[in-house]
């Protein structure tokens, strides 16, 4: 025996110490070699279907997948954004076909899904692989057994494979756009606060709005602001439009958003220095600075090697007006005028206000909503008095009387050129809409 001959306690505890980090070295090891790529087949082609819809179903294997991206960050490996049930899946593999030698690999992927399911069945999904050495696959295919036939199974491109210089400073991710959504005023004037801000790039994923939305986006996409990826969850999972839990027999809460927001940061981190994470009924406002460039600039400054910062969200109830900005052209338009709601509800006591993000996108690994999970780098609470998150929406604290609210104008500072560029989009969105 190993131990055998040792009197002293101390020894004997440092004899078991011993062995049991060399048992853990040994099973890590296994654990290394298990995922590395095998070749297990040499001179084919390429053959099978890529797949060209946001989710793609595994067949018959409880199993979604989104899209694949490129992460050297730590070794050089596929990282795919997915879906799955969090105890019916147990294992997956990447097939990576390599060209021009047509060899085919298969690497155990190490499946991680993420810790904010909020008690839904299924959740967001990092599946990891291991990429062939000397080879830099284009495409991969994803099994749940290391055996088959590669031209049966969908084919899915590895995007981020290059480095690009930034396209953008800002893009802001909207995560599902759902409801048969029609709060047209707002999102126009949330849209044009975005662009004054900063914002170049706006990424929706829509489930579905109503057809004069439809309009709208049409003028945002031909003017090169938005970009829409369909996100057409409910033909696959039972989806829940509240965040959490209720045991109603649904599958994933508010239509996937954690999964949305994670593949966006990933589709967004070689073109674009920022990432914006909030909703359309949401804008982050600065106090100090003029716009979110310069904010960003001072705010990295005073925090080195942050690479998350996170802006606190006061409500300002939709149900509580000003008489200003009353604009008649805009009372025919659906939706909600958030220059005339400059009231917000004081902070609750023993409730932390949740907060929404600006992050480096190359910096974070997997996102929560109001928080990111697990990222390079520190995260940092931005001051109250620097930025807030300017969120129009129903009362929390309906109980409230007029005069318990904090008048709060700082959206007033851009107020005419808000309402100019606010006109010129509905000059044409809405007599577009009449056509």
């Amino acid at each position: 025996m190993l131990c055998a001959g040792k009197k002293s306690y101390f020894a004997a505890a440092v004899c078991i110490i011993t062995v049991t980090s060399m048992l853990a070295v040994s099973y890590l090891r296994l654990q290394r070699l298990s995922h590395q790529p095998k070749v297990i087949q040499e001179g084919r082609r390429c053959r099978g279907k890529t797949a060209n819809s946001t989710i793609t179903a595994l067949k018959g294997n409880k199993t979604f997948i989104i899209s694949p991206y490129f992460d050297d960050r730590e070794s050089k490996v596929t990282r795919l954004i997915g879906i799955v049930h969090h105890e019916d899946v147990k294992q997956l593999y990447c097939w990576f076909c390599c060209q021009p030698n047509g060899k085919i690999y298969v690497s155990k992927a190490k499946i991680d899904v993420h810790s904010d399911r909020f008690g839904f069945p299924y959740g967001a999904a990092d599946i990891v692989c291991l990429e062939p050495e000397n080879c830099d696959p284009t495409h991969v295919s994803i099994h749940q057994s290391p055996h088959g036939n590669i031209d049966q199974l969908p084919r899915f491109e590895i995007k981020n494979r290059k480095a690009e210089t930034f396209s953008v400073d800002f893009t802001l991710c909207i995560s599902a756009m759902f409801g048969n959504y029609n709060n047209v005023l707002q999102f126009i004037q949330s849209m044009e606060m975005y662009k004054i801000l900063g914002v170049q790039k706006v990424v929706i994923y829509k489930n579905n709005c109503s057809h004069l939305m439809e309009k709208v986006l049409k003028f945002y996409i031909e003017e090169g602001t938005v970009e829409i990826i369909p996100w057409p969850i409910n033909s696959h999972l039972r989806v829940s439009s509240k965040w959490h839990f209720t045991q109603d027999g649904t599958h994933i809460g508010y239509y996937g958003q954690i999964t949305a927001l994670n593949d966006c940061i990933y589709r967004n981190m070689e073109r674009s220095k920022f990432v914006v994470l909030n909703d359309a009924d949401e804008i982050i406002l600065p106090l100090k600075h003029p716009n979110w460039k310069t904010m960003m600039n001072s705010l990295q400054e005073q925090n080195p090697g942050t690479s998350v910062f996170l802006f606190e969200n006061h409500i300002f109830p939709e149900t509580v007006s000003s008489r200003m900005f009353n604009i008649s052209s805009w009372n025919t338009v659906p939706g909600v005028n958030i220059l005339q709601h400059v009231y917000r509800e004081p902070d609750r006591k023993d409730v932390i206000n949740p907060r929404k993000m600006i992050v480096d996108p190359r910096k974070v690994i997997q996102t929560s909503v109001h928080s990111v999970l697990r990222a390079y780098g520190n995260s940092a609470n931005v001051p109250m008095d620097v930025a807030l998150v300017y969120h129009c929406r129903k009362a929390l604290q309906r109980d409230l009387p007029r005069e318990s609210l904090i008048r709060d104008t700082t959206l007033w500072r851009y107020n005419s050129s808000l309402i100019m560029n606010v006109n010129k989009v509905l000059s044409q969105t809405m007599l577009q809409a009449q056509k």
